[in-house]
């Protein structure tokens, strides 16, 4: 158990670093002239090629960095866009500033910021913030809420229910290699609805009790960190595709049953 007062203070200091990163964001959201840098390979004209990072995404880093370093001077920090930072008090903070950058500069609002508190065990708490539409959604450590428009309400994934009735998401249609595509395609196909191109909004949506699955490959641990506490806390399954813990990232399924879980893992597992 941990003491209330840490406690506390992890939630404290996580809601401050989305508020800073809400800050820092909003004004370069559906700017015409926000340009991005390509990641992967400066010049590729592909959308597989293309990895894009802006002002924004470094602004918010830099903002909840700023917020961390003052509130837990004492715990580590990992984000996606600058270097790691070191701690001392085995606790660590992974952060993605903007996740869904692809949909940033769409100008859709299915990005967000991801938060996460991560000790030896894994994702300890997390938040999941979409700031212009002013919704957050936070798991873990007696927490599972989310504040929006409408108001505040509770977290709770819809439970189980069969493939054959469910709602599976995710990013990018291809998913990953081609088997993996292959094997995401099975799935779907045996679902009632797919749906593409939610980023991090795919993990609250399942979280909010919407959606059923969200299948990913190729998440790094700031992807996904944070989903795995808000779902988790409302009571959803995230593990990778041979069942085991997904705090890495690599291939990733969310779910909001048993039954769903064990549907998707009866056709992911076979991937080599």
């Amino acid at each position: 158990m941990r003491d209330p007062s840490q406690t506390e203070q992890i939630i404290g200091a996580a809601h401050a670093a989305a508020d800073a990163a809400r800050l820092a964001i909003l004004p370069y959201f559906r700017l015409d002239t926000l340009t991005a840098e390509n990641k992967y390979a400066p010049g590729s004209a592909t959308e597989s090629d293309f990895d894009p990072v802006t002002a924004a995404d470094r602004a918010a880093e830099i903002a909840m960095r700023d917020v961390l370093r003052r509130m837990c001077p004492n715990d580590a920090i990992v984000g996606e866009e600058f270097d790691a930072q070191a701690g001392t008090s085995g606790l660590t903070w992974v952060l993605d500033p903007i996740d869904g950058t692809r949909g940033f500069l769409a100008g859709t609002p299915t990005w967000g910021v991801l938060i996460a508190a991560v000790d030896a065990s894994g994702p300890i708490y997390g938040i999941i913030d979409q700031p212009y539409m002013a919704e957050r959604f936070e798991g873990g450590l007696g927490r599972s809420d989310m504040t929006g428009p409408l108001g505040a309400r509770a977290l709770r994934v819809r439970g189980s229910r069969p493939l054959a009735e469910a709602t599976v998401m995710t990013t990018f249609p291809t998913v990953g290699t081609p088997g993996e595509g292959a094997a995401f395609a099975s799935v779907a196909g045996s679902a009632r609805m797919v749906r593409y191109g939610y980023d991090c909004y795919a993990y609250a949506l399942l979280a909010m009790g919407q959606i059923d699955l969200v299948i990913e490959a190729g998440l790094n641990a700031y992807d996904i960190c944070a989903p795995i506490a808000v779902i988790e806390a409302a009571g959803g399954i995230v593990t990778d595709w041979q069942g085991a813990p997904a705090h890495s990232g690599g291939r990733v399924v969310a779910a909001a049953g048993a039954v769903q879980h064990a549907a998707a893992l009866a056709i992911l597992g076979d991937v080599a």
